[in-house]
């Protein structure tokens, strides 16, 4: 099947599918003699499976390692486990993280009074003001803390 169709089965955009073949996560198709890609049904079936890891919010490298493990089918199972294992910690710490940022946006809208201008705003007024700094997590630069793992460290 041509890269629209599978496209359009898999629910997957085609920049998507290319850029799963780019970075390694699908295999590249086979190329007719005009270019045109064409794919098989593993194809699909790692699509399908790419893209219900990204519903669990899979990072790409938890996808690979999946990918290389369910190519060992005969393998012991544990290294699956443990993967899973960290994700699902890594979810627990952005849950933490979240009901934090939660708190923190309330008692920003608690500050607003209504029918104020915006010169009057306590929501502007609290997030210009020196002190608000000293209440936000260190990993305050990103909207959600620890969701891009190493790359927070970096500074992006």
């Amino acid at each position: 099947m041509k890269i629209g169709e599978l496209a359009k089965q898999t629910d997957v955009a085609v920049e998507t599918i290319r850029y799963y073949e780019k970075i390694g996560l699908l295999p590249p198709p086979i190329r007719s003699a005009n270019g045109y890609r064409h794919y098989k049904a593993a194809h699909k079936d790692r699509l399908i499976f790419i893209r219900r890891c990204r519903s669990l919010d899979m990072a790409q490298d938890e996808i690979r390692e999946l990918i290389r493990l369910a190519d060992q089918p005969d393998a012991d199972c544990s290294d699956v486990d443990a993967l899973l294992e960290h994700h699902l910690q890594h979810v627990r710490t952005r849950l933490r993280e979240l009901s934090s940022l939660e708190q923190t946006l309330t008692s920003l809208q608690q500050a607003c009074n209504q029918g104020r201008t915006i010169q009057e705003c306590g929501i502007l007024g609290s997030l210009t003001a020196d002190e608000f700094a000293s209440h936000l997590p260190d990993e305050a630069h990103n909207h959600v803390p620890g969701t891009h793992g190493a790359q927070d460290k970096k500074g992006d």
